[in-house]
């Protein structure tokens, strides 16, 4: 089978690999990502391991070396040690504003024939009111958890 993501180290890259794996005071998984990287290099001063073979090297999972080479050959060797920064982008369903008329919701008397308002109920009501488009009961359980963890 030929591989998809062949990684062939400079001499750069490999001196500074190698000092990363002699260094004491390394993270270790920064450590572990870079003796595989090492082992996994197909250039001509690599050993060229087949991801089995590093797998059992760095005691790591064979798709775990997979995925290192595959980042090490798309983002590069060095930029491949580190860890990536994880971004939300996502507007929260409930803001300020939402979350008060929630509140105002809950606290006022249950609809008639309940004894006190559940989740889906208030859910259902919000997006009756217009207050927001749609909204799941898990929402409205955080939001509420949020709001009223002060409480005693």
């Amino acid at each position: 089978m030929n591989k998809r993501y062949v990684l062939k180290l400079t001499a750069e890259e490999r001196s500074v690999l190698e000092a990363i794996t002699r260094r004491r005071n390394v993270a270790a998984g920064k450590h572990q990502k870079a003796r595989a990287l090492l082992l996994c290099d197909q250039s001509d001063h690599g050993p060229g391991l087949r991801d089995v073979d590093v797998a059992g090297e760095v005691n790591a999972g064979v798709r775990s070396i997979e995925s290192w080479r595959k980042r090490a050959c798309e983002e590069g060797p060095l930029e491949s040690l580190e860890r990536r920064r994880r971004t939300v982008t996502t507007e929260p369903i409930l803001d300020g504003d939402a979350e008060a008329k929630m509140l105002a919701i809950a606290c006022s008397t249950p609809p008639e024939g309940r004894s006190r308002w559940s989740l889906r109920l208030l859910a259902d009501r919000l997006v009756e009111l217009e207050i927001v488009e749609s909204v799941s009961h898990e929402t409205v359980r955080r939001s509420l958890q949020k709001t009223t963890s002060g409480r005693t």
